[in-house]
């Protein structure tokens, strides 16, 4: 197949790339060329361009003598935005077998029980605007791509991490080190509520298995699939899976965990507000039938623990990787002495 990646160099779709690459597969990607976490598979074509801006890519395809010549398959990755998508459905309307959309399962609607979650459940999210765009622009192109005969697929990963992403609940998403470095120097361990929450984490390379398999699939048409895992940790296990990683004993980590509610960690970094509210306070497990389906014997095959000992090794091969959020350290040293602090006055004020 002849595939244009719109990315290609970020977590799930350097993966894909690979993938790709590795089936033998004609590959173009289109980006700025400015990734230091992720190299471009030998022998694809790239085009340097700002892909977000419409004009400005259409030109690059173009220069690229690349007009006339069709896709089986163009992936977007980057589109945050319904006019993004908009103007998506003109540009390769004339040049694509298949557009899939990478969107979100964030914009799933929360519950107040555990309900694995489907493609067939509604799209709300009072918190987040990340959210609500995306599942925007993914009504944006149901709407606009038939009648422009563009045939599309729309994909939802879920909280999605990687050799270079070490997942945590806040406060890490800039420098996924941040967490293991604390860990390793003793520092408190931040663990949301009572860390009974479940919560799923995949790895990128799964994520781009099951988009692979969707490329050129005409089951897939007209879709929206979700591709996560069906391990569904809590957010304390979590913790501990990526300790264990990092090296630490179970008593090391349980003597420096604390348990903090969402409502404060919100009050000391107000930006986490729609990551939090809008999509990790909840318990997210989700039913990945339709993606077995539609790509038989594919499955979520990297176990978090696994994933975890990749990710180590990976930050660990080059130092220049172990880069931590000062500010973010501040942030979740503050509130974990305020919590420690309020523990120990508990005995003493409010014994019966």
């Amino acid at each position: 197949m002849r595939i244009l990646i719109i990315g290609g160099t970020g977590l799930i779709s350097s993966e894909l790339a690979a993938l790709a690459h590795a089936a033998g597969h004609d590959l173009t990607l289109v980006n700025r060329g400015r990734s230091t976490a992720a190299t471009t598979p030998p022998g694809a074509h790239v085009i340097h361009a700002d892909a977000t801006d419409a004009a400005a890519l259409r030109a690059a395809l173009h220069g690229a003598r690349l007009r006339r010549e069709r896709f089986d398959a163009v992936l977007q990755f980057i589109a945050f935005s319904p006019a993004h998508v908009a103007d998506d459905v003109e540009t390769f309307a004339p040049l694509a077998d298949q557009y899939v959309l990478v969107a979100t399962s964030a914009a799933y609607m929360t519950f107040d029980r555990l309900r694995p979650l489907t493609e067939d459940t509604p799209q709300e999210n009072l918190h987040w605007e990340y959210a609500r765009l995306k599942a925007e622009a993914e009504r944006v192109l149901r709407e606009q791509a038939a009648p422009v005969g563009l045939p599309w697929t729309v994909v939802r990963p879920a909280h999605t991490y990687g050799p270079s992403k070490i997942p945590g609940y806040t406060g890490n998403s800039a420098h996924p080190w941040t967490l293991v470095d604390r860990m390793r120097r003793g520092a408190d361990i931040v663990v949301p509520g009572d860390g009974t929450s479940l919560w799923t984490l995949t790895h990128a390379r799964d994520v781009a298995a099951g988009m692979l398999g969707l490329l050129g699939n005409d089951a897939a048409l007209g879709e929206a699939v979700h591709i996560t895992s069906d391990e569904a940790l809590t957010w304390g296990g979590i913790h501990a899976a990526i300790g264990r990683a990092a090296g630490l004993s179970p008593e090391a980590l349980a003597e420096q965990t604390v348990h903090v509610p969402s409502d404060a960690l919100v009050a000391a970094s107000p930006s986490s507000a729609g990551g939090i509210y809008g999509d990790k306070m909840h318990p997210a497990v989700y039913d990945t039938s339709k993606i077995k389906a539609l790509v038989p014997g594919w499955s979520a095959r990297i176990p978090f623990e696994e994933g975890m000992a990749e990710a180590i090794a990976w930050f660990e091969a080059d130092p220049a990787r172990q880069t931590v959020d000062a500010a973010a350290n501040r942030m979740l040293d503050a509130v974990a002495r305020i919590y420690r602090d309020a523990l120990a006055r508990v005995p003493g004020e409010a014994r019966i």
